[in-house]
């Protein structure tokens, strides 16, 4: 996938780009690779995507990294990174991958499932 897009809309709105793409399917035109997530409020996208969340998903958009990496990085509890990657994973928004760590264990390497991710929040 190429981009993500996070945005507020109403249903209409939604439904509105469901029937524009469904006749680009219908006339065989094919897709950019790109995933749209909407919230209808815009506060509750910015609750869902707080500040902490933000970071996070700047931290590993160029570079994976482990848990541990990002607990030092952004100088959060372990857990509470562990939950909001969790979150972030049901979104749709990172991935995470177990990975043999020599002499350690296990470790998790999480990443964004696009280089890019463009939010849009309109008001009013």
């Amino acid at each position: 996938m190429t981009k993500v897009i996070i945005r507020t809309d109403k249903v209409d709105g939604f439904f509105d780009r469901a029937r524009k793409a469904a006749q680009k399917a219908d006339r065989g035109e094919s897709f950019k690779k790109s995933a749209t997530f909407s919230f209808e409020d815009p506060q509750e996208m910015f609750m869902v995507l707080s500040e902490a969340r933000r970071r996070l998903l700047l931290e590993v958009m160029d570079e994976p990294k482990t848990i541990t990496q990002l607990t030092v990085s952004l100088h959060r509890e372990r857990s509470a990174i562990t939950k909001d990657i969790g979150l972030l994973e049901r979104l749709g928004l990172l991935v995470s991958q177990k990975r043999s760590n020599p002499g350690h264990g296990i470790e998790k390497l999480v990443r964004t499932v696009a280089p890019k991710i463009e939010m849009i929040a309109t008001l009013g």
